[in-house]
């Protein structure tokens, strides 16, 4: 963990709305929907073993976040209602993921497209 890193004060977990909310000591708030999590997972499966492997994720704009596991004082792991639960979300890839959400979504949705996947 860097010296710098911005630490989560709250972090709540909307089920319901399928929605993971997280709070940063910088004051900065984040709304992650599941899918975005899921299709950003910092795991092997998705990003593959080195650059160019990464792995496109489709089909998942129903799954749900089932279980907010801490990781030591330096991150979380996710567990997915798709069984997918091996990406360990470290706060600062938590609040690179906030910073960057807008550009990020845009991109997989470019990247879905040009595989000649839609979402339903």
């Amino acid at each position: 963990m860097r010296k710098n890193t911005v630490r989560p004060t709250d972090i709540k977990l909307h089920q319901k709305s399928r929605i993971l909310e997280v709070v940063f000591t910088d004051g900065s708030r984040f709304e992650f929907p599941a899918e975005y999590l899921r299709v950003y997972s910092p795991s092997a499966e998705v990003r593959g073993h080195g650059p160019g492997q990464e792995v496109l994720q489709v089909g998942k704009e129903s799954v749900n976040i089932v279980g907010v596991d801490p990781v030591g004082t330096y991150a979380v792991l996710l567990r997915f209602d798709d069984g997918h639960d091996t990406g360990i979300y470290s706060w600062d890839l938590l609040h690179n993921l906030g910073l960057n959400q807008e550009t990020l979504w845009n991109e997989y949705l470019n990247r879905l497209e040009q595989a000649g996947h839609g979402r339903a």
